[in-house]
């Protein structure tokens, strides 16, 4: 059942709103279900940055702040489902069809097959850009093994959730700490988890018939929130919750992955990146307004 906060905002936001496309101005509170207390992160404001509610099969999975002028996400929030780890392997990758076309549809689609330029292509990232990208992969922002359901786990393949990563590092360093995080979620978050991860970029791009097409990020970031854990957890893991964050430079060396306090994560991507000095991830730092009245 729903936490009291989320019915409540659930009721107000139906009655001021009936909210239907994929991409939208302000989220509606389905897809708020994965935002922890219905609230995006904030500071993150840009005219070429659209809202996606990700919707797959018939019902919302994920959120997405998509850029369309650079051609990647900037992040994607989502709540981890307890999982085993394995990975879908019969999905097509697909695309946001809304984002530049009137669509009837209000869910990814996968590519058409031998299609020639589309008008969608000028909002997002298509196959052709990673063809030639011989230095990186497709590398999820929400990837599939933090997720269960297999429709949860097929919706994470669509190109409005990758980004460019370099190849060791997204096998590798990052690929290793989705593990380290999908455990510790597994073992010590009791109830939800909302999870937002996401990346800087500093202008490097990939391009296609010399077009700048997709930005490649400097680095990736992910936080956590989970205010229901174990509190007879281990030290070395109690004292990651209920919050915490880390973040890696996307190159082949000098990878390692840092992990720090969402409040330093923040502090971090301030100096780094376009967001606001009022960035914040999680509404009232992943704190129970109970709790912080104490």
């Amino acid at each position: 059942m729903a936490p009291l906060w989320a019915q409540a905002f659930l009721l107000v936001t139906m009655a001021m709103t009936d909210v239907q496309g994929t991409v939208e101005k302000e989220l509606s509170p389905e897809c708020r279900e994965f935002l922890y207390m219905g609230t995006p992160p904030v500071g993150l404001e840009d005219h070429s940055l659209q809202k996606i509610c990700q919707r797959y099969n018939n019902k919302p999975r994920y959120v997405t702040l998509y850029d369309t002028a650079n051609h990647v996400p900037i992040y994607s929030a989502y709540t981890f489902k307890r999982s085993d780890g394995e990975k879908r392997v019969d999905v097509p990758w697909m695309y946001e069809p809304q984002l530049s076309t009137v669509s009837d549809t209000r869910e990814m689609q996968a590519f058409p097959r031998g299609y020639m330029h589309r008008n969608f292509e000028d909002a997002q990232a298509i196959l052709d850009d990673y063809t030639n990208a011989v230095l990186y992969e497709r590398g999820h922002l929400n990837p599939d093994e933090h997720q269960a359901d297999p429709d949860d786990k097929a919706s994470t393949y669509t190109l409005t959730n990758v980004v460019p990563q370099v190849r060791e590092f997204s096998a590798g360093t990052w690929k290793e700490q989705e593990h380290v995080i999908r455990k510790r979620l597994n073992n010590y978050c009791h109830g939800t988890a909302y999870v937002v991860t996401g990346i800087t970029t500093s202008g490097n791009m990939i391009r296609r018939h010399n077009i700048d097409r997709v930005a490649v990020p400097t680095y990736l970031w992910s936080a956590y929130c989970c205010t229901d854990y174990d509190h007879n957890a281990p030290y070395d893991e109690r004292y990651k919750f209920p919050a915490f964050a880390h973040y890696a430079l996307n190159e082949k060396e000098n990878n390692q992955v840092l992990e720090l306090s969402v409040k330093k994560l923040e502090e971090f991507l301030q100096r780094s990146t376009f967001v606001d000095k009022n960035f914040q991830i999680f509404a009232d730092d992943c704190v129970q307004p109970a709790f912080a009245l104490h």
